[in-house]
């Protein structure tokens, strides 16, 4: 009988321990590249901003639908509008102190067009593409 009692508490003790999941080492892609851009076109607007993947917090953003560019552009859709965003931003990163950023391509999207317009501007205005 005593045998079968310490079998039943072995079991119960062993299933009341928590194991803690095993330390992995953090990932190396959140070092590397801390900072990335994202673009987002719509049927009226172009929307760019750069996150902070550690933090997950926007560090800076731009887009046509802001009404200080509004005035300035005829139309807010255009690759003309895109190139606009993409020197602003640029700007902002610059006067953040953020120096580099790497692209984040959604699946349809191709370094074609807006998309190119909004790279090629950020380039130009100094800031480093990783």
């Amino acid at each position: 009988m005593t045998h079968v009692l310490n079998a039943f508490f072995d079991c119960f003790f062993l299933a009341a321990m928590v194991i803690p999941p095993p330390v992995r080492p953090p990932r190396l892609l959140n070092f590397l590249k801390p900072y990335v851009l994202k673009m987002h076109f719509t049927n009226k607007f172009v929307h760019a901003q750069v996150i902070h993947s550690p933090t997950a917090t926007v560090a800076a953003s731009a887009s046509s639908q802001e009404k200080g560019l509004r005035t300035s552009m005829d139309i807010t859709r255009d690759v003309a509008a895109a190139s606009k965003i993409g020197k602003l931003l640029g700007e902002r990163l610059l006067m953040k102190d953020i120096p580099a950023v790497s692209v984040l391509f959604k699946k349809e999207q191709r370094y074609h067009g807006k998309v190119k317009a909004v790279i090629d501007s950020v380039r130009e205005a100094g800031v480093k593409l990783l």
